[in-house]
Formats: C-alpha cells, sequence, structure tokens
C-alpha cells in the first residue's frame, strides 16, 4: 500500500452524517431550554462546549431509546467507499467532531466503520436526577469548543503530513484556517472562498472519492480551489 504525505481530518455530523445527530436527538428528547443555549451559542455569548454540556444534560432519554434512535440514522452512502480509498492510497483518515462519541461508533459501527481514529465530546451517564452528561476531552486552553479541531490539525502535522479537512459548518471555520486544503460543504464554501482558503466545494462523499486522488498527485484543476474575486459595482 502507498504511503501518502496527506492525512485527512473529517468533520461528522452533517458530513458524514446526513443529519445532525445532537440536534436530532434535542428534537426527540430535549426538555424545554435547550433552544436558548442553542440561540446563546448562535449569538456568539458561550461557545459550542458550554452550550453542548447545557443540551445534554437536558435529554431525557434511556440509554435504550438512545440506542432505537441511532439505529434511525443515516451516513453518506459513498462514506465507506471514500475510506475504502483513502486506505488503498494509504491516506489516513480520523474523524473530528464537536459531536457526541458514543453517538458517532454505535453510527460508524453499523457501516463497518467504528475502527476509524476519532476525537469527540464524551457523552456518559449522570448523576440523577440528570439522565447524561458531557464532557470534553479533546479541549484545549483558549478554545471554546468542545473538540479543538485546531490542536487536531497541529498533532495531524507533527510529523510533517499534509492535511486535508472535509466538513461543512462553524465548528469547521478556525481549523480550515490551518490546514492545507478543504474539501467544503454547505456553510463551510462561503468561508473558504471568503478567508481566501484553498478548497473545492462538494455536495458529499461522491465528490470526494472523486478529487481525493487528483488532490493527491497535485492534477486537481486550480479553478476549483481559487476563490471568487469580488467584483467592483
Amino acid at each position: 500500500m502507498p504511503v501518502s504525505s496527506w492525512t485527512i481530518l473529517c468533520d461528522f455530523d452533517g458530513t458524514i452524517s446526513v443529519e445532525d445527530v445532537i440536534d436530532s436527538l434535542l428534537d426527540r428528547f430535549g426538555r424545554p431550554g435547550w433552544e436558548v443555549l442553542e440561540q446563546d451559542w448562535r449569538a456568539g455569548r458561550i461557545g459550542s462546549r458550554e452550550c453542548m454540556a447545557g443540551q445534554v444534560e437536558l435529554l431525557q432519554m434511556s440509554r435504550a431509546e438512545l440506542d432505537e434512535h441511532l439505529r434511525e440514522m443515516w451516513i453518506d452512502h459513498a462514506f465507506p467507499g471514500f475510506v475504502a480509498k483513502a486506505r488503498e492510497l494509504g491516506v489516513p483518515i480520523r474523524v473530528v467532531s464537536d459531536g457526541l462519541d458514543v453517538a458517532i461508533r454505535q453510527i460508524l459501527e453499523c457501516y463497518g466503520l467504528d475502527d476509524l481514529p476519532l476525537a469527540a465530546n464524551h457523552l456518559a451517564p449522570a448523576t440523577p436526577p440528570q439522565q447524561w452528561q458531557l464532557t470534553s476531552p479533546f479541549q484545549a486552553d483558549g478554545c471554546r469548543s468542545g473538540t479543538c479541531k485546531c490542536a487536531c490539525v497541529a498533532q495531524a502535522r507533527e510529523h510533517g503530513a499534509k492535511t486535508l479537512l472535509i466538513g461543512d459548518g462553524a465548528s469547521d471555520f478556525c481549523a480550515a484556517d490551518r490546514v492545507d486544503f478543504v474539501f467544503a460543504k454547505h456553510r463551510l464554501i462561503e468561508h473558504c472562498r471568503a478567508a481566501g482558503i484553498p478548497y473545492v466545494p462538494i455536495t458529499g462523499f461522491e465528490d470526494a472519492l472523486e478529487f481525493l486522488p487528483q488532490l493527491l498527485d497535485g492534477s486537481l484543476p486550480e479553478r476549483l480551489s481559487v476563490p471568487a474575486l469580488a467584483t467592483s459595482a
């Protein structure tokens, strides 16, 4: 198997998964108050770690209900093929998520992918009357996220590897500024374009599967990675 000079850091919720897992859990099992925390986070009054820790405390569900709900969650249909191609090309993949480790592992297990390295928040049973609690083993000083993706980028670069980030939203913005290239979905496209970050837009892992070999051999068309130029009125 060839060994690549690249490593891949891949977001989970909304990138690998079709639906945001924590949002789906809150919609189904969240007690009143989680929406206020969401609004505070979106307004920048609190960080994602504080937001999610508070929201997890408001989840009212048994382990059996959690397991049943997670069995209904889907991932991008092309992601298993993308992982297989990356492994064939010798490119390490690590899932880096501000989501829930238990949920991510269980969902990936359904596809035989639970052996992927993972950095995420830890969901665990809590002391009653709370049912669940959140800890963040991958947080970093000065970062308000549960999982500091910038620290994950720095760790990936320790041995000189170039880094590819695959993501979709606000939790990926900071890391996108620090990697060598981005496969971007949704809001991350606009961030990369505005910041002049080298990227290609993707709609899913079918696109990523097409672009990965081109990125590795240097043939990815430059026109796809050049940010849009501002035009005068």
